[in-house]
């Protein structure tokens, strides 16, 4: 019981320190009025749909469900790619392309899409990644990803993004860029990945896709 607590502590802790910039999103949202879910669509069929699916399930395994996602993180995804904070080349070009109003419309009608479920499929690995999950490491100081993310994956709106059903190769690879340092956009998920070794991240990554 004591190695559950101490990395769900040490989440929680996390959380509310996070807390006071996070919660400014929903009220600058609404400061900036109502997202028009018409021009969502529009915008997310021409620019999006290619690689994120027709509506946010994206059946290309390196590419991220959005479906769902909460829209406070999507649109600071989307402001990080066109400032540079976040580096991907591909992203920073259309993120360019996309006004404010762009990224709030966006983000609020792919929300409103259901997300299909994922599987986990490494059984050999599934039961590590849930010990990860949901109690972290103790004795390497890892959090548990629960902690912030949520028990069955949802996440924390305009706080931490949803994991649920999310593919295994792009949950990996996001670990891994944190961990390598190429992704620098969330300082909590750069330490907690840098003391992840291969098949952790491998583990939990497909634990998250079963998740639901």
């Amino acid at each position: 019981m004591k190695k559950l607590l101490a990395p769900m502590l040490m989440a929680a802790a996390l959380a509310v320190a996070a807390l006071p910039a996070s919660a400014q999103a929903p009220a600058a949202a609404q400061k900036a009025g109502k997202p028009d879910l018409a021009k969502g669509e529009a915008s997310f069929t021409a620019v999006c749909a290619a690689c994120h699916g027709a509506d946010g399930n994206s059946s290309i395994v390196a590419n991220p469900k959005l479906a769902q996602q909460h829209p406070e993180y999507l649109v600071k995804q989307l402001q990080e790619f066109k400032s540079g904070k976040r580096n991907d080349p591909v992203m920073k070009g259309i993120a360019a392309m996309l006004s404010e109003d762009d990224m709030r419309n966006i983000a609020w009608w792919v929300a409103g899409k259901q997300a299909k479920p994922g599987f986990a499929k490494d059984k050999d690995l599934v039961a590590l990644g849930e010990r990860i999950y949901r109690g972290g490491i103790a004795d390497r100081n890892i959090a548990a990803c629960a902690g912030c993310h949520s028990p069955n994956g949802a996440g924390i709106p305009a706080q931490y993004p949803r994991l649920s059903g999310q593919h295994a190769d792009y949950t990996a690879k996001q670990l891994g860029e944190f961990r390598e340092g190429k992704r620098a956009n969330s300082v909590q998920m750069t330490q907690v990945a840098a003391k992840l070794n291969d098949r952790e991240i491998r583990a939990v990554a497909d634990y998250i896709a079963g998740l639901r």
